[in-house]
């Protein structure tokens, strides 16, 4: 073992605890939220998973988009098995570590891999295309100005920048190879590298070659473990968390809304014909539960895992028919701004300890009261996500919060909601009057 095999076996120590620390945090972050048991029906949920986050089955509803993710996917999960073999080569000292073993089969390997980097690297500068060129109005919303603009292009650059240190370190193998050089052994298919790179270093040294092999390798695993470390601080994270979030989403029906154990109880007291009605319920043990969300604190885990899924792709946004109407609400934002406290508050415990207020919350600092009136609750927005995120949850709790705690609703929503109250309907009748319409003649 040499000095560049223990520098390498240092920087790949550091990487991975300082990404594992990172995912210890977010992981904190997102058990703020309250605990709910999502653990049934599991071969459903199994099966949601597999149709939906392995098999990117509402992403080629945009068909040319989907059809370009499908290849990064694919070819992210693919070649890390290449990734491996530069792990072990880095480790102890080897070279090209799996050809030793897979004979025949590395070379139809390689030859797949350097497809499926060249395809990478088109789709990439494809997308950055239409993100920076092309006018495609959910890439321009309000929300998306800023860094989750140069976010979603610094990932897109990296992995342009990642393929291409691939495709020269395979294609100064080559040459190395054919020029018999120490150490480089006759192995692998380069049908993009030899054909398309190789031919602009043919005539260089030896030594001219290996110097750009070696520093290409270098770029390429330490661009990787950069990139591993990067994910927890972009929305790029949904490569992790897609495949849980998916299996933990909603089963039941995407109108259906939750009730408070606590305002059930009483309902279904005021109906119980039994019931005796001076008899008060039960006074609640510790502190009184909230009506609703003010703050990140008083979602569930599930949902906090949702802020954390999103991949601010806009689709949502571009479904809402609210915002599509020109109003102010965008899905989207509402899932983004959900992260960005959560974020803030997880600094704040880390700084200040878990019991600090900051005076802020999710509700008026970040979310404001026009944007969650502003939903007309058609689901269309939970129907568009690719990784079955659920905005419209946070929404309505957040409403049943201004209405419940705060005693805020728009003047529309008050009058139906006393007429309900004081006529047991919507409208302004009275009860004795509701069936007059039958003698109308």
């Amino acid at each position: 073992m040499d000095t560049a095999n223990i520098i390498f076996i240092l920087i790949a120590i550091g990487a991975i605890a300082l990404f594992a620390k990172n995912l210890k945090t977010i992981n904190r972050n997102i058990n703020l939220g309250k605990d709910v048991d999502i653990s049934d029906n599991k071969s459903e949920r199994w099966k949601k998973m597999l149709m939906i986050a392995i098999g990117q089955s509402k992403m080629v509803k945009k068909p040319i988009s989907g059809f370009l993710h499908i290849i990064v996917y694919v070819g992210f999960i693919i070649i890390n098995i290449e990734v491996l073999e530069i792990l072990t080569d880095g480790i102890f000292g080897t070279h090209r570590f799996f050809a030793s073993f897979l004979g025949p089969l590395y070379d139809v390997l390689i030859f797949s891999f350097e497809w499926l980097a060249f395809l990478v690297l088109v789709a990439c500068v494809i997308f950055l295309i239409r993100r920076n060129m092309l006018s495609i109005r959910r890439f321009g919303l309000k929300e998306m100005m800023g860094w989750p603009k140069t976010d979603a292009n610094i990932i897109l650059v990296v992995e342009v920048l990642l393929m291409g240190a691939f495709l020269t370190m395979n294609a100064s193998d080559y040459l190395l190879q054919g020029l018999n050089a120490n150490h480089y052994i006759v192995a692998g298919s380069y049908p993009i590298s030899a054909n398309l790179i190789a031919p602009l270093m043919d005539g260089m040294s030896i030594s001219s070659l290996v110097a750009i092999e070696r520093a290409t390798w270098w770029f390429h695993i330490i661009g990787i473990f950069a990139f591993l470390n990067y994910l927890p601080y972009s929305k790029h994270f949904h490569i992790m968390l897609a495949f849980p979030n998916v299996f933990y989403s909603k089963l039941n029906p995407k109108g259906q809304f939750t009730n408070m154990e606590s305002v059930k109880k009483e309902v279904e007291m005021m109906f119980d014909p039994a019931a005796d009605p001076y008899a008060a319920p039960a006074e609640p043990v510790g502190e009184p539960e909230r009506f609703g969300v003010k703050d990140v604190t008083d979602l569930s885990w599930k949902s906090l895992m949702d802020a954390y899924s999103c991949t601010e792709c806009g689709r949502c946004s571009e479904q809402c028919p609210a915002n599509i109407t020109g109003k102010l609400l965008s899905p989207r934002k509402i899932m983004m701004d959900t992260r960005d406290r959560l974020e803030e508050v997880g600094k704040n415990i880390d700084k200040h300890g878990k019991d600090y207020s900051d005076g802020k919350s999710l509700l008026g600092d970040y979310i404001s009261e026009e944007e969650l009136w502003a939903c007309t609750t058609c689901n269309a927005c939970v129907e568009a996500c690719p990784v079955s995120i659920d905005p419209l949850s946070i929404i309505v709790e957040m409403r049943r919060s201004l209405i419940m705690e705060d005693s805020k609703a728009p003047s529309e929503l008050t009058g139906m909601l006393s007429n309900i109250e004081n006529n047991g309907a919507p409208w302004q009748f009275a009860t004795a009057d509701r069936l007059n319409w039958r003698d109308e003649k």
